[in-house]
């Protein structure tokens, strides 16, 4: 993973929006026996390596220094979709099947003190606290359609997507090739968030997790061998806190999660920190969010995870006074931060000198050469493709701007 040396290099949080023709092609494949994984055809991998070779270049030509693939391998067939970062893996994934259960609108659960479990996603804090707007279509948060519905875990999880990642593997880098860049990365779902589907096998949560570990561990040194980056994207680490009713202590809550991450490093163990980057974020649905645990109780745990780069939101309404964080938080030598200083949750474009200026709030507490300028999360699927090119430009400007201040400045 590269370090800001000369410049202040520009990344972004994984999701990109899908070209219409690609959204029509998921929307048009078939699904096998078992109802939620789709099919493929030569005309689609083919036309996916053309859409991954040319976002690629995009992304170069818009000033982003360390790109992706845009999560195009992850099937988006709706222009609205929050969910492809973590459907994609119930198509990699065997031991699963549709039942009736669904994690989104399954029974309410209640949690009590030192025995705290996550609810299901319709009973949220926040969703429930402003049920009128998330109920009411015109409000701007509705959370679109997902590609696959939801399976259960009802056999041993085995991974089977060998042959899915060695072909995002392959598009990305004869694209990186295409454009003569050297570094780029594929993100990849942590054993936490895959976990928070059904689970009929396993004897207990901690159990499933860690059987999700192995799994994704296959996936992680896939892509680490191949000698690219690998960012775990793991919203569950923040998010569950407004999945857990009612409100579990902070000291429980950390608990809770601490399972989680003890299994993400076993997953990502003898992997090279250098080419592993961490994605927290507290969800990308456009709500209120006003249930979001804060920051500063989080930190701890995200730095404990074996990451050479930790990317997470530090741009929207309700998370952007946080960067103080890191007045008190000792970032680990070696290490960066991937800050999100331009939002996913507003179609307000941001002025570069605002871009700018967020950068350098950042690099003053843990220097220049250890800041990457980011979003704060995906951007497909959740804005218009002309707002998020747009908002990629104003990052590049506004890291071009930090650039020249602070390599000007000397420091």
């Amino acid at each position: 993973m590269r370090h800001s040396t000369d410049h202040i290099l520009t990344s972004h949080a994984g999701s990109l929006p899908r070209t219409p023709e690609l959204i029509a092609a998921n929307e048009a494949r078939s699904f096998t026996d078992d109802g939620f994984t789709l099919t493929s055809t030569p005309e689609f991998e083919g036309l996916l390596t053309e859409a991954v070779t040319d976002i690629v270049a995009r992304q170069k030509a818009i000033g982003i220094d360390v790109p992706n693939d845009g999560e195009y391998g992850k099937a988006m067939s709706s222009a609205v979709d929050y969910g492809a970062w973590w459907t994609y893996s119930f198509q990699r994934t065997g031991g699963l099947e549709l039942t009736e259960f669904n994690p989104i609108s399954a029974e309410a659960v209640r949690s009590e003190p030192g025995h705290i479990r996550l609810t299901s996603f319709a009973d949220r804090r926040d969703w429930t606290r402003f049920s009128e707007a998330y109920q009411d279509p015109t409000s701007g948060i509705a959370l679109g359609k997902n590609a696959t519905a939801f399976p259960t875990c009802t056999g041993p999880l085995s991974y089977t997507g060998q042959e899915a990642i060695s072909r995002d593997i392959s598009n990305l880098k004869h694209a990186l090739a295409a454009s003569e860049l050297s570094e780029g990365f594929i993100t990849s779902l942590s054993p936490g968030s895959a976990s928070r589907i059904g689970n009929e096998y396993y004897a207990t949560e901690e159990e499933f997790i860690w059987a999700w570990a192995e799994v994704l561990r296959e996936e992680y040194r896939a892509i680490t061998d191949a000698g690219l980056v690998v960012q775990i994207d793991d919203p569950s680490i923040a998010e569950n806190w407004d999945q857990i009713n009612p409100e579990p202590s902070v000291e429980d809550y950390l608990a809770f999660t601490r399972i989680r991450i003890e299994a993400l490093n076993h997953a990502l163990r003898g992997i090279p920190e250098e080419q592993v980057r961490f994605h927290l974020c507290w969800g990308s649905w456009h709500g209120p969010h006003t249930t979001d645990l804060e920051l500063k109780h989080l930190v701890d745990a995200m730095l404990s995870i074996n990451a050479g780069g930790y990317s997470f939101e530090a741009a929207n309404a309700r998370h952007e006074h946080e960067w103080r964080v890191w007045e008190s938080a000792k970032l680990p030598e070696g290490k960066v931060l991937i800050p999100g200083v331009v939002s996913h949750a507003t179609n307000v474009v941001e002025h570069p000198e605002l871009v700018a200026e967020r950068i350098e709030r950042f690099t003053g507490l843990v220097g220049r050469e250890n800041v990457i300028a980011s979003t704060d999360c995906g951007l497909g699927g959740r804005i218009h493709p002309q707002i998020a090119t747009a908002k990629l430009a104003a990052l590049g400007d506004g890291a071009r701007i930090a650039s020249q201040r602070l390599w000007t400045r000397g420091r």
